[in-house]
């Protein structure tokens, strides 16, 4: 028969054993260290200068001094001397520098959680439900970078299912972000919870953002989608909404749905000293358009001098040709300015 328990080791009292309180002693002792396990730290390698009495420490590797070679152990301060209890495996012990418990394992004391934890719900401040497995109440939630990025992920089981996050005012939804019902992302607004509005969606296969809506602009509003290079394709517009530029031709203005403006410098016309019936007319003034046309635009002239007039003579789409007109020979150094609109795309 053992002189101890299987357990715990601790030390029975044997038949026609002299000094019996002795081994009862022992076994006390080794309970109140044993039982309701918590310790100082079990990061301390070394002993403290002047211990508690019933301190107890879990041992790191490398201790050092009178807690040499006892490498995981417990140590115990009795009074008078260290008393050293090797754990066996499950034990549990509550660290009070770090306010965690840890677990020998067989080989080492690690946190009583570590790995995958699995539970049915979590409720922090607050109660969790079959539907909110996950339940916080707080003012703020934080989830940090681990050295790096950091993603928050939520996932679906389908097209049709819906994942997003949902914004609310006393539990009634106000926004939802996300994918709802299909894989494009949307943005939605509510008034009460029941009716919703899409505010945009971004169609998945194009990454193109739809304002089923439409778009309520203040204040400024720019950027290369606004003026940039205009562009079509099979009617529908693929780049900017406005185009412009400047060049010893004039300048010209293109929009998104085809439409282009030319506008010519002004352009000295001279004498107009030929005479034909009633008028007087002057030589032919060519005007290149700054920006081509894709069909012979709509031509109309302005004088600088109210009696003038122009006629279009040859008209295309890069160029046209006019004859300015006048009731007078003389028209003292005044100039036309001409101007052309139709489309720049067909």
């Amino acid at each position: 028969m053992s002189d101890t328990t299987a357990n715990l080791a601790l030390p029975f009292i044997m038949p026609a054993q002299a000094r019996k309180h002795v081994s009862h002693n022992e076994a006390l002792d080794l309970l109140d260290i044993i039982v309701q396990l918590s310790v100082q730290s079990d990061t301390q390698p070394d002993p403290p200068a002047t211990p508690a009495l019933g301190a107890r420490y879990a041992l790191p590797v490398g201790s050092v001094g009178l807690w040499a070679g006892h490498d995981h152990e417990i140590a115990a301060w009795t009074g008078a001397s260290w008393t050293f209890v090797h754990p066996r495996a499950g034990w549990q012990a509550y660290v009070i520098e770090r306010s965690q418990t840890i677990v020998w394992t067989g080989t080492q004391w690690r946190p009583s959680v570590s790995g995958t934890l699995q539970t049915e719900a979590v409720g922090i401040n607050a109660t969790a439900d079959p539907t909110n497995r996950l339940s916080v109440s707080s003012d703020a939630v934080l989830l940090n970078h681990a050295g790096g990025g950091h993603q928050l992920k939520i996932n679906k089981s389908a097209d049709s299912s819906t994942g997003s996050l949902l914004f609310q005012t006393n539990w009634s939804g106000r926004a939802e972000m996300g994918c709802t019902g299909e894989d494009a992302f949307t943005i939605k607004a509510s008034a009460d919870g029941a009716g919703w509005a899409t505010a945009m969606r971004v169609v998945p296969a194009t990454g193109i953002a739809e304002f089923p809506q439409g778009i309520q602009c203040e204040g400024s509003f720019g950027g290369t989608a606004v003026l940039g290079t205009v562009s079509q394709d099979n009617g529908a517009s693929t780049g900017a909404l406005f185009e412009n530029g400047d060049g010893p031709q004039g300048s010209f203005m293109r929009f998104a749905n085809g439409l282009q403006i030319c506008q010519s410098p002004e352009i000295s016309i001279g004498d107009l000293d030929t005479a034909a019936g009633a008028i007087f007319t002057g030589a032919d003034i060519l005007w290149a358009f700054p920006a081509p046309f894709a069909a012979p635009p709509h031509i109309s002239t302005a004088g600088s001098v109210a009696t003038i007039w122009c006629g279009t003579g040859g008209l295309g789409t890069g160029a046209v040709t006019v004859k300015p007109m006048s009731h007078s020979a003389s028209t003292q150094g005044a100039a036309i300015s001409i101007t052309a609109i139709g489309r720049w795309i067909s």
